[in-house]
C-alpha cells in the first residue's frame, strides 16, 4: 500500500463522503475513488459500505482506519522530530467533558488558535469513560475530563492533573429545603442531572449509597439551560459549575444550597497517549491555558 491511498481512505471516513475527502485533499472525486479502490485491492477487503449515506467503514474498514490513523500520526511525528522548530499543522482532535466546556472552549482554545494557526482543531464533547476509550484507541489526541476523587487515569496514558473541580448545589427557593440541609434531607428530593457517565453524577450516587440513602434522578437532560430551568420551576435539586451559574439566565430564580455534609467534587485531568509527538507543544499550551483558567497547578503522573 502507499501513503496517498491511506490518506484518501482516512479522509473519506472522517468526512463521510468522497466529496468531503476530495475537498480536504485537493483532489478530484475520481482521484479519491481510485485511491480507495487501490487500497481495497491491496488489502483484499471492502473498506467502505457504499450503500450508507454518509459513507461508513465496514468492519474491516474500521480496523483499517484505526491502523491508518496511527500510521499517519507516526509519520507526522517523525517529520516533526526531524524539524523540531517547524510549526505544527494538521488536525488536533480534542475531547472535552461538558462540565469543563465552559472553561475549556473559551480562553484555552483562543490561545491554541493564536499560537498554532496551521492546526485544525476538531472539538468533540463526551463523558469521561467514552473520552478515555477514544484516547486509548487514538480516535482523539487528547481529552480534558473529570474523574471521581481517588480515581486515576488508566495505565498507558499520560495524565496531567488539573486540580479539584467543585459544583454548586442549586434549588428553587420554594423547594422545602432547610438553610443547611443534611445528606439525609437531600436524599428526600429528586435530582435534575446530566446523562449517565458524568463524573459528578457518579460521585453523588456513590455518596448516597455509602450512607445507605436513596438517590433518585427525577429528570435527565443534556442541556445545562434546560436543567437550570427545571430546577427553577421546583422539579428537584441540580448541580452547576460556578462559571455556568454566573452566566445562566436562571441564576436569580434559584438559590445556592450549602450543605455542610455534602460538597460534590471531582478531579479534572488532561489525558493523551505517549509520546505526544508533533502535538507536544499544542497539548502543553492547552494544559497551561486551562490551568490558568481553572486557577490550579499541575502535578504530572504517567
Amino acid at each position: 500500500m502507499n501513503i496517498p491511498d491511506l490518506e484518501a481512505f482516512v479522509a473519506v471516513v472522517e468526512t463521510g463522503s468522497i466529496v468531503g475527502a476530495s475537498a480536504r485533499l485537493n483532489l478530484t472525486q475520481p482521484g479519491v475513488t481510485r485511491r480507495i479502490q487501490n487500497l481495497e485491492e491491496r488489502l483484499g477487503s471492502a473498506l467502505l459500505d457504499r450503500q450508507s449515506k454518509p459513507l461508513k467503514p465496514t468492519s474491516a474498514g474500521r480496523e483499517a482506519y484505526e491502523h491508518g490513523r496511527r500510521i499517519l500520526r507516526a509519520l507526522a511525528d517523525l517529520k516533526a522530530s526531524l524539524s523540531p522548530q517547524a510549526e505544527p499543522d494538521g488536525e488536533f482532535r480534542l475531547g472535552i467533558m461538558p462540565y469543563l466546556s465552559d472553561e475549556a472552549l473559551a480562553f484555552p482554545l483562543d490561545q491554541l488558535r493564536g499560537a498554532f494557526p496551521r492546526l485544525t482543531l476538531r472539538i468533540s464533547s463526551g463523558w469521561s469513560p467514552r473520552l478515555i476509550e477514544q484516547v486509548s484507541r487514538s480516535e482523539i489526541d487528547a481529552a480534558a475530563l473529570c474523574l471521581a476523587d481517588g480515581l486515576a487515569p488508566p495505565d498507558g496514558l499520560v495524565g496531567e492533573e488539573l486540580g479539584v473541580q467543585r459544583v454548586l448545589l442549586v434549588a428553587a427557593p420554594a423547594l422545602d429545603l432547610t438553610e443547611r440541609p443534611s445528606l439525609t434531607e437531600l436524599s428526600r428530593f429528586p435530582w435534575i442531572m446530566n446523562e449517565s457517565g458524568c463524573g459528578f453524577r457518579a460521585f453523588i450516587r456513590r455518596s448516597f449509597e455509602t450512607a445507605r440513602l436513596p438517590f433518585q434522578v427525577g429528570v435527565e437532560a443534556l442541556s445545562a439551560d434546560l436543567r437550570m430551568s427545571l430546577v427553577a420551576r421546583g422539579h428537584g435539586i441540580g448541580i452547576v459549575t460556578p462559571a455556568a451559574f454566573a452566566g445562566s439566565p436562571w441564576r436569580d430564580a434559584v438559590r445556592i444550597v450549602d450543605s455542610p455534609e455534602f460538597r460534590p467534587q471531582v478531579r479534572s485531568w488532561l489525558l493523551h497517549r505517549p509520546p505526544a509527538g508533533r502535538l507536544a507543544r499544542p497539548i502543553a499550551l492547552f494544559r497551561d491555558a486551562l490551568l490558568a483558567r481553572l486557577g490550579q497547578a499541575p502535578p504530572l503522573i504517567a
